[in-house]
């Protein structure tokens, strides 16, 4: 499989660009603006996208998400249905944070705690990680090693749970019982920022680290 990462708008979000190296077939994930860069990158891999994946109903995570499914005719999948109230006020997070309007929409379907979700001859399994937000899900792709966690956990930091419907709480849970549990090796892309893994957080993110209270 290969990935490429596409920051996106001025929150620099990491839209992930999936594809299936034997088949073409891909995936985009958190398409937060800027549709004409994420095209002009699947043209040049001459990819095709089979669906839209959405970790969380943050506007910097999904407000690019319809124009994008419409130009490829294509599917959009997540979050789990807890963020519906983030996707229905998608048009006042737009114009409260900048961004160009769009409007609320309803995925073609929830994700929940182990789904599943496939392109070409890969395979995505779902977690259901709330405290960011409370529908905010996480893909892991078990044959890669790549578990792709949106605002849940960053390299050296944790999402925040300051935000409406926030929970501290369920975040610690959500990063220590679920995402520690897939294996110190796992490589991680998060919603900003660089790559790390879940081992290096362990060793050393001030907030979820062994031994951190």
């Amino acid at each position: 499989m290969k990935v490429t990462l596409i920051p996106v708008t001025h929150f620099q979000q990491n839209c992930s660009l999936l594809v299936c190296e034997e088949t073409g077939r891909a995936v985009v994930v958190d398409p937060g603006g800027e549709v004409e860069r994420i095209e002009g990158e699947i043209a040049r891999q001459q990819a095709r996208p089979e669906r839209i994946l959405i970790t969380h109903g943050h506007v910097d995570h999904c407000a690019g998400a319809q124009a994008l499914a419409a130009r490829y005719d294509i599917p959009i999948e997540g979050p789990q249905q807890d963020d519906r109230f983030l996707l229905d006020a998608l048009p006042e997070q737009c114009e409260r944070f900048g961004l160009p309007a769009c409007d609320a929409f309803v995925p073609q379907r929830w994700l929940g705690e182990g789904d599943q979700v496939s392109f070409g001859r890969e395979q995505l399994e779902v977690l259901h990680c709330p405290g960011h937000t409370p529908g905010h899900v996480v893909f892991f792709s078990r044959a890669q090693r790549l578990a792709l966690v949106g605002d849940v956990l960053f390299a050296g930091s944790i999402g925040r749970t300051d935000f409406p419907r926030g929970d501290h709480a369920a975040l610690l849970r959500s990063i220590r019982e679920k995402l520690w549990a897939l294996g110190d090796e796992v490589t991680f892309i998060a919603g900003h920022g660089p790559v790390s893994t879940f081992g290096e957080e362990r060793r050393t993110n001030p907030y979820v680290a062994d031994g951190v209270a």
